[in-house]
């Protein structure tokens, strides 16, 4: 298992889910979070590449996950 490189988050109102996957695209981790706890999930991630859904907060996570580094 290698270390996580990049991550597909599905924004939504309650329930967001994760898909992370390592450098040679096989899938590490696939998760549902909650709205009030993607911030800490992510904050405990080392930096890797984070690809957002296009919806009305894509913005407002961008901004906040730029944020985290």
């Amino acid at each position: 298992m290698g270390n996580i490189t990049a991550i597909g988050l599905d924004l939504a109102k309650k329930v967001f889910q994760v898909h992370a996957v390592d450098e040679a695209g096989s899938v590490i981790m696939r998760k549902q979070l909650r709205r009030g706890q993607v911030l800490a999930f992510f904050a405990g991630l080392p930096s890797c590449l984070v690809g957002l859904e296009a919806c009305a907060t894509a913005h407002h996570w961008a901004r906040e996950l730029t944020a985290l580094g």
